[in-house]
């Protein structure tokens, strides 16, 4: 069959040997794939990448000198089933990109052990495999993977739908953000993007309020929310609060203040914010700019050393909390937000490849006013990308 092979950082198209499936295991024909912002940093920082995940235990994660299928983000059709396997040939699916072999379990797309979806099969598990619903286009389904991202990223923030949240960045992940916001009912978002292209994106996508940061504030723009900005707010809150307190009949202040903190009314109005941009600096001027008590959630990768002010942090309580992909369970409640319409990551696809066309996306997605996310369909003839 063909693929694509990313090796020494370039991208040929190459015959390679077709899978066969293990026990549990499904062969399916590739019907579209994303390439993914992992998939562009790995292609440069493969090294630097597999040495953390070698630190956390994983020695599994592609190298520079590997020759790899890359490829986490498909939708395909079931062509061969191993034994034991429940999904019947011909079913339209997705699948979380983990894959049992070699003696382990390994990242689809992103390990040697685990050939990925650019090409015109990949080997999935069938117990991590989904039915595509509700006649869900497959191009479509393809974007479960970067809007169960999104999912988890929210989910992970713990946002009310009377907070508000701010996406710092507005490429593929801050857009399924905003989408995966927006989905659960959050009533304010605002989205920040130095890019008009990707500003409309995030409008089109559902973002209440759509910031230009060289011109305005995103921290501007949540004003009137009730969120503390300065340490002399949260001086006066306090004093006020227990002098109105204490002034309550027949029950001591801090019984009060106790029962208010147990249910969370105790705590000061604050944003959600995430960081989807993954660039050094980033967080040091979120934490330095977003209010008091805020929570920040480190969406975006990013792929060199980084300073912050712990100081800053401390003196605001800032919140900041890490994620990385998502749980099975995120994975199957987003393809059915997406079967559901609840979701519409249409907006999202600003192109189409064959194969042969890989290499010049890859290009291509540098240029954010030109391309969000771009789909391979192994099928296609196409060598520029083209509006699906």
């Amino acid at each position: 069959m063909k693929a694509v092979i990313c090796a020494d950082t370039a991208l040929t198209v190459e015959d390679v040997p077709a899978p066969r499936p293990g026990k549990g295991q499904l062969v399916l024909d590739v019907t579209r794939c994303g390439i993914c912002g992992s998939d562009l940093h790995s292609r440069v920082h493969a090294d630097a990448l597999a040495d953390v995940a070698a630190e956390i235990g994983y020695d599994g994660l592609m190298r520079t000198s590997d020759r790899i299928v890359l490829g986490h983000e498909f939708s395909g059709v079931v062509t061969e089933r191993g034994k034991g396997s429940k999904l019947a040939e011909g079913t339209p699916v997705v699948s979380f990109p983990l894959l049992r072999a070699d003696g382990g379990v390994h990242t689809t797309g992103l390990s040697p052990h685990a050939p990925g979806g650019y090409a015109e099969q990949v080997l999935v598990e069938d117990a991590l495999t989904l039915p595509i619903p509700n006649g869900l286009p497959a191009d479509l389904a393809a974007l479960n993977e970067p809007m169960a991202v999104g999912l988890h990223a929210v989910n992970r923030g713990e946002v009310s739908k009377g907070q508000v949240a701010i996406v710092i960045g507005c490429g593929p992940v801050g857009l399924a953000v905003v989408s995966m916001l927006k989905a659960q009912g959050v009533r304010t978002v605002i989205a920040s993007d130095y890019s008009p292209g990707r500003r409309a994106l995030a409008a089109t996508c559902g973002a209440d309020v759509v910031v230009d940061p060289a011109v305005d504030s995103p921290w501007s723009a949540a004003q009137g929310h009730g969120h503390l900005d300065h340490a002399p707010d949260v001086f006066e809150l306090g004093v006020s609060t227990v002098e109105k307190l204490r002034k309550l009949p027949f029950v001591p202040w801090q019984s009060v203040w106790r029962a208010a903190d147990k249910v969370g009314a105790a705590t000061p109005k604050h944003p959600v914010v995430f960081e989807c941009v993954g660039v050094p600096g980033v967080l040091e001027e979120i934490i330095s700019h977003a209010p008091v008590y805020a929570r920040v959630v480190v969406v975006g990768v990013c792929m060199e050393p980084d300073l912050i002010r712990p100081s800053m942090a401390i003196n605001k309580e800032i919140d900041l909390r890490f994620v990385l992909g998502y749980t099975p369970l995120e994975f199957s409640d987003s393809l059915r937000l997406l079967g559901e319409g609840k979701v519409d990551p249409k907006p999202l696809v600003t192109g189409v490849v064959g194969l042969g066309g890989v290499a010049g996306a890859f290009q291509a997605l540098a240029d954010p006013e030109t391309h969000a996310k771009i789909l391979i369909d192994p099928r296609s003839e196409a060598t520029e990308p083209h509006p699906r």
